[in-house]
């Protein structure tokens, strides 16, 4: 765990990825924009964005410029330097409060994300007219798993266990409302935690850890591939203590599509704001508002009750809040699987490696120095149509020509008649 994380010296600080993305929809530019103006593909200012990558030297300055040329208060670092630092080295883990808060507005309060209206007119407004909405109504509690975890002076192993116990039942109660399969979601919970373990430096000084492991536990639980496993081909029974709309509910949410199902958990069971809920699920705003209202469309089809969006909001983070039954392994025993894979996945990569050397040596060894053309058989050609011309001569018909070829007989004289 000594490995440090891409930017661990920066020389100029840059937002976190999702305050780069909505300082680029607030100065109204697409991808494509950015990415002409950087000099480099939409690919990797969608990894910018997403927090898989970051840009270096220049890049990096440009595009610390280009967010804060016209963003609403400038770039917002989402760690200093010397945290940075101190997090390269093993520090204790400070993870703030996510970018967007978690919280469980109503969508009434949230109208300034444009849920409610068209995709044509989804485009951010300038910076200079956007307005602060503050909601009206009280805040509900977060949900299982939400919110930051305060944590000081700890050891990373301190601070990977505080985080695991925050959130992991939360998110394995997410991810069952997401798939519908217990087994499932305590394997993604479990697979997203040992993989933050792996890149410890990069999640501790991560803005918003809980949303880290969220997004990678959520992609793996929504993996095609589960379909081919016979454990997890069909989705688990409802609870037996559960209530009639509550398994209405839960049946009604796996028939819309993984991505649908997704966005509507994020925004409606969680609280995210629509760009916040957009950018975990890598796509534009304009996009998830759709996924949106077609999935309020389809819930309110199923229910009637659940074809207004407060009381779809209120059932959903009914279902999200409810207290988590999951029993996981220890924060210490997923640390170790973690390692375990670690260490296993590096000895097949070098036993492999090892045998394809082994092999190549023995290849240039035992390979011939020169060319040795190779003489094939004989074979029978079959097939081939019988040679045209006459026949061929039998032994008397040969001794018959060169008779008259030897003796020639130019027959009788010719007789001449006689006068008389």
């Amino acid at each position: 765990m000594s490995r440090s994380t891409a930017d661990s010296t920066p020389s100029v600080t840059l937002p976190g990825p999702k305050e780069r993305r909505r300082l680029r929809e607030a100065l109204a530019l697409s991808e494509e924009q950015v990415a002409e103006a950087m000099g480099v593909t939409k690919a990797t200012v969608k990894a910018w964005e997403t927090g898989r990558s970051a840009p270096r030297g220049r890049k990096r300055e440009a595009y610390a410029r280009l967010l804060g040329a016209g963003g609403p208060s400038g770039p917002s670092p989402s760690a200093a330097p010397t945290g940075q630092a101190e997090a390269a080295s093993g520090p204790a883990l400070t993870p703030s409060a996510p970018s967007s808060p978690v919280s469980s507005r109503p969508p009434a309060d949230r109208a300034g994300d444009g849920v409610s209206l068209p995709a044509e007119r989804l485009k951010p407004e300038a910076p200079e007219k956007a307005e602060v909405v503050k909601p009206t109504a009280p805040t509900a509690p977060a949900a299982p798993g939400e919110g930051p975890v305060e944590s000081g002076g700890l050891t990373p192993e301190e601070a990977f266990d505080a985080l695991y116990a925050h959130a992991a039942p939360g998110l394995v109660h997410q991810t069952y409302l997401l798939t519908g399969r217990r087994a499932l979601s305590r394997e993604a919970v479990e697979r997203a935690f040992q993989q933050a373990w792996q890149r410890w430096p990069e999640v501790a000084v991560d803005a918003d850890p809980v949303g880290w492991v969220r997004a990678t536990a959520y992609e793996y639980a929504l993996s095609p591939w589960h379909r081919l496993r016979r454990a997890h081909k069909h989705p688990d029974a409802p609870p037996a203590g559960a209530g009639r709309g509550e398994r209405e509910l839960l049946s009604a949410l796996l028939e819309l599509p993984p991505a649908y199902r997704r966005t509507v958990l994020l925004y409606d069971g969680l609280g995210l704001d629509l760009p916040d809920t957009a950018a975990e699920t890598e796509a534009s705003t304009p996009a998830a508002a759709n996924r949106l209202l077609h999935a309020r469309t389809v819930l309110g089809k199923r229910d009637p009750d659940l074809a207004e969006p407060e009381e779809l909001h209120r059932r959903l983070n009914a279902l999200v809040t409810e207290a988590p039954a999951a029993t996981l392994p220890a924060a210490r025993a997923v640390r170790t699987g973690s390692d375990h894979r670690i260490r296993a996945w590096t000895r097949a990569v070098v036993g492999v490696t090892a045998v394809l050397v082994v092999m190549t040596g023995v290849t240039a060894v035992t390979a011939p120095t020169r060319y040795i053309p190779v003489n094939a058989p004989g074979e029978t050609v079959n097939g081939v149509p019988v040679r045209g011309g006459p026949e061929k001569l039998r032994p008397e018909d040969v001794e018959l020509r060169d008779r008259l070829r030897s003796e020639p007989n130019p027959g009788p004289e010719r007789l001449v008649p006689l006068a008389g």
